[in-house]
């Protein structure tokens, strides 16, 4: 599996009810989409902690095929169209975990993890799919998703919920509000 994400940063005074009308409309075009294990409509208003309007959809792709069709396709092609080309990010999954009810998530975090030099990888690994699996069977995420992307030796935690009042709180955790989850209907609920 592999994760991606890109983001839009939109003017303090872009009207973000566009953006909810985008989702509404378009989001459940995805829900059944080939490769894709799940795809979170992201965004995130000025507010608050929030230094900027964003719109910044997070998919986590069955693998790179998937990703590479949508890239490639035409969804893709009217998206820059509408808000210009971005950097897209990826990270390879080492540990992803989803319940049967992620359609329902109303939050998402990511935290972004920098990997310190000579680390033992393996163990990082296997520290951060047992957090994950605590998130998901205990913790009340939704979804936790943990990636690793090795050019600049980042990784990632990724989580939806349910409700607000769920979400850990930390310096470098961001907060975002989902609007919408693509999520194929059929098929087992829980990752590798």
């Amino acid at each position: 599996m592999i994760a991606m994400q890109y983001s839009f940063t939109l003017p303090v005074d872009y009207d973000m009810s566009i953006i909810d009308r985008r989702i509404a409309e378009k989001g459940p075009l995805l829900d059944n989409l080939p490769n894709l294990k799940f795809k979170a409509y992201l965004t995130a208003r000025k507010s608050g902690p929030n230094t900027e309007n964003l719109y910044a959809p997070f998919y986590v792709w069955d693998n790179e095929e998937g990703l590479n069709d949508f890239i490639c396709g035409d969804g893709f092609a009217g998206l820059t169209q509408s808000f210009g080309w971005p950097a897209v990010r990826t990270w390879f999954i080492w540990q992803a975990r989803m319940s049967s009810d992620i359609k329902s998530a109303v939050i998402a975090t990511r935290e972004l993890r920098l990997t310190p030099p000579h680390s033992s990888l393996a163990e990082l690994r296997r520290r951060e799919g047992a957090e994950v699996f605590e998130d998901v069977e205990r913790n009340g995420a939704l979804a936790s998703i943990s990636g690793f992307e090795p050019t600049s030796w980042t990784r990632i935690r990724f989580e939806l919920w349910g409700e607000r009042d769920s979400i850990p709180s930390g310096g470098s955790i961001e907060v975002f509000d989902v609007g919408h989850v693509s999520f194929p209907d059929a098929g087992s609920p829980h990752g590798d």
